[in-house]
């Protein structure tokens, strides 16, 4: 009669299959590991990229008002902006600035002659006026006609400029050499404290030089007064 089988297992077997069994665990632990990880990754990263466009959004709300590089002070005069570190080179083409409208930067070697118009002056030659001292007064179509008329008063002195910048964030916004201030009203009591603070004030580069004989924005003509 033939010797029934035998299901009896040798060491070696045993052993083979032992480490096989470990080998699966272990692989399934990494696996395991590793899942977790990439979810974890994920998350930080969705929250890095939320992070990134937060920060860029807000970098964005921050610099399209035309503040770039802006500290806000309240005195003298309060709500004031003011601009360091600006250059002043003479350059020959249109100027790129981060604030809007300009207080300074490198500018054309014709300034704007001083005076008042219904339109708007390039910036490279306006800035270079403000290097002179002078005053600017910019208006945007959300100021009032009764305020534009008040301000065109203002603006009948030596040394004061007064333009058009649609683009600009508010109704009616005053610019001098790194300084800026920005109302809703020509009745604001601040605006006559600006022109009288800046015109020809403290932080001009270059006080008293010319503001008439240079750059006509009627014309667009350079004179011969430079």
């Amino acid at each position: 009669m033939p010797r029934p089988e035998t299901t009896t297992k040798t060491g070696r077997e045993r052993l083979a299959e032992e480490r096989a069994r470990q080998a699966r665990g272990e692989r399934n632990r990494k696996i395991g590991i590793i899942a977790a990880v990439v979810v974890v990754l994920a998350a930080i990263g969705g929250g890095g990229w939320a992070l990134i466009a937060s920060e860029n959004s807000s970098k964005q709300a921050a610099t399209g008002d035309g503040l770039a590089g802006a500290k806000q002070v309240n005195t003298p005069i309060r709500g004031l902006y003011e601009w360091t570190g600006l250059g002043r080179n003479h350059i020959t083409t249109a100027a790129t600035y981060p604030m809007n409208p300009p207080v300074g930067g490198d500018h054309n070697a014709a300034w704007a002659n001083c005076g008042i118009y219904d339109k708007v002056i390039p910036n490279q030659y306006a800035v270079h006026t403000l290097e002179h001292g002078a005053v600017w007064i910019t208006t945007n179509d959300k100021a009032s006609a009764s305020d534009v008329a008040a301000l065109k008063k203002i603006a009948g002195q030596d040394y004061m400029l007064m333009s058009k910048i649609p683009s600009q964030a508010s109704p009616i916004t005053l610019s001098a050499w790194g300084v800026q201030l920005r109302v809703n009203s020509a009745g604001d009591p601040r605006v006559q404290e600006f022109v009288k603070t800046y015109l020809q004030g403290q932080q001009t580069p270059e006080p008293g030089a010319s503001c008439t004989g240079a750059y006509d924005p009627n014309t667009g003509k350079i004179g011969g007064g430079m």
